[in-house]
């Protein structure tokens, strides 16, 4: 391991290999701002130019350009509540609640250290664990990813408020429903299209959740009452103080497990082929919400730094543990590290458990690049926060028409079909009707994302199960998963009669 270190070292350090880790930290960052552009397209941007560059160089920069644009992701969803890429939805549930109270310097600043965090913890678990954890996962069937997947969607109890349990669940099932909206990927059967083509690939994703966090934002903002002058006068106040980004002591104590407990879980789920960095954003907010306690656990989706640090740790070291999987078994975890994968075959490397030894410059120089990469965009981004805030100082009659805009640009750009516009307004109208009935929007968000890989996953367990359901039960993996998922959504419903109930046994003591 020290000789392969060294080796790296020398080959990160390398001053040609050192500039492409700035410039695709760089690259990836400001193209991870933008909403509608995430890590797929900064990697297949970059393409070209790493096909010209030796094999380390290469994977180096497009490495760097793909955490760069997941730290980026972070920034639009913070400022104008616009997550372009999946994996920074969490982010906005408190990320924007903050930066409408006036501290969007410290969410930036907190987003920034939590990424750099996990992106480094992350780094040190790859170089630790990567051969270990690539027979682990192998060890994963269609079975317990469909559990997975089931465990992830139980983080719709952290998405819904006091009583509004039935409304989240109610919302997660939309999600299900609007995922298998398209072509049947096995059979090739046409589903739910309404007869048009324009449906024929199913809702973009994008599409959605442009159309039901930024603009109907947007929307929500135009319907508001204006208010007193001096409401007024508050807002554009919370607007133009854009708040310290010290981060205090106390905060830092309350930050750090949940840092630590993030990093380890977003790393183990980013080395399960398939999983990613958005489930593991998910889990990791989930997770935070039921660990804080009924006082604290309110505050999430309120502007909890917990909140907003959680998603944002795990995102980043999901993101290097998706390398396990791509390096060592030479499967892609994702369809960025599919991209990467077909940039490694293209230069006549073939990912596997004999990449650390017939190719230890690529293998090791990329690990240690992460650790470089991570140190360099803390140190490009923190001096950049206090101008990147100020987007929040134009005044809402300005501001409001350029997040029109960048929304219905960002999804035309990446389909160029007229009919994706027309379906992101219906989308928005319609999420405004259910904001304006109380009705949550991330459990359809999470139902989404997650319907397309469970059903494709069930799809595989009930085929090699020979369509009998038994494999719920008969693998010891599977059966695991299923039970924290059913006691992770069961516990928080039962708790308010608990506590009602113990109560009242307290009253009875008392009264005796």
């Amino acid at each position: 391991m020290l000789e392969g270190i060294m080796i790296g070292l020398t080959t990160a350090l390398n001053p040609t290999n050192l500039l492409f880790v700035v410039c695709g930290c760089l690259v990836g960052t400001f193209i991870g701002m933008l909403p509608g552009l995430g890590p797929m397209s900064a990697i297949a941007l970059m393409i070209p130019i790493a096909a010209s560059l030796d094999p380390s160089a290469g994977i180096i920069l497009m490495a760097a350009v793909y955490y760069g644009a997941i730290f980026g992701g972070s920034t639009s969803s913070i400022l104008i509540n616009a997550p372009g890429v999946a994996s920074t939805v969490a982010t906005s549930f408190d990320g924007y609640p903050m930066a409408k109270q006036g501290k969007a310097g410290k969410a930036l600043a907190i987003a920034a250290y939590s990424s750099f965090s996990g992106g480094v913890i992350g780094a040190i678990l790859l170089l630790i664990a990567a051969p270990s954890l690539a027979k682990v996962s192998l060890s994963f069937h269609s079975t317990d990813y469909f559990a997975l997947m089931v465990l992830g969607l139980t983080a719709v109890a952290a998405f819904s408020g006091q009583g509004n349990m039935l409304k989240a669940m109610l919302m997660t099932v939309v999600g299900l429903m609007l995922s298998t909206v398209g072509t049947d990927q096995t059979q090739g059967i046409q589903r739910f299209t309404l007869g048009m083509i324009d449906l024929l690939d199913g809702i973009s994703f994008l599409l959605l959740v442009m159309a039901t966090f930024a603009l109907s934002e947007a929307l929500m903002a135009i319907l508001r009452p204006a208010g007193s002058d001096e409401d007024r006068k508050r807002e554009q106040e919370a607007h133009s103080n854009l708040g310290s980004m010290k981060v205090s002591k106390e905060e830092v104590k309350e930050l750090a497990p949940v840092v630590g407990r993030s990093s380890i879980l977003g790393f183990l789920v980013g080395v399960l082929p398939g999983a990613g960095a958005t489930i593991a954003s998910f889990l990791a907010y989930g997770t935070e919400q039921r660990l804080a306690g009924p006082k604290k656990g309110k505050l999430f989706g309120t502007g909890s730094i917990r909140g907003l640090s959680a998603p944002e740790t795990a995102n980043n070291a999901a993101a290097t543990g998706s390398f396990v999987p791509l390096l060592t078994l030479g499967i892609p975890g994702s369809g960025t590290t599919a991209i990467m994968l077909g940039a490694l075959i293209g230069y006549g490397i073939q990912p596997g458990p004999r990449l650390y030894i017939d190719q230890p410059d690529v293998f090791w120089s990329v690990i240690v690049s992460m650790w470089i990469g991570n140190i360099i965009l803390l140190v490009l981004n923190l001096p950049l926060i206090p101008y990147i805030a100020k987007i929040l100082a134009i005044p809402a009659r300005f501001l409001l028409p350029l997040i029109l805009f960048f929304s219905l640009i960002g999804v035309y750009f990446v389909s160029f079909n007229t009919f994706d516009i027309q379906l992101m307004i219906i989308f928005a109208v319609a999420a405004v009707t259910l904001r304006l009935l109380d009705f949550p929007l991330a459990p359809m968000i999470l139902g989404f994302i997650l319907g397309g890989m469970m059903e494709e996953n069930l799809r595989r367990a009930l085929l090699i199960n020979n369509d009998s359901w038994s494999f719920l039960w008969e693998r010891g993996l599977t059966l695991t998963i299923l039970s924290i998922a059913v006691l992770t959504l069961i516990v928080p419903m039962l708790l308010p009669y608990f506590q009602k109930w113990r109560k009242d046994a307290d009253r009875a003591g008392e009264g005796g």
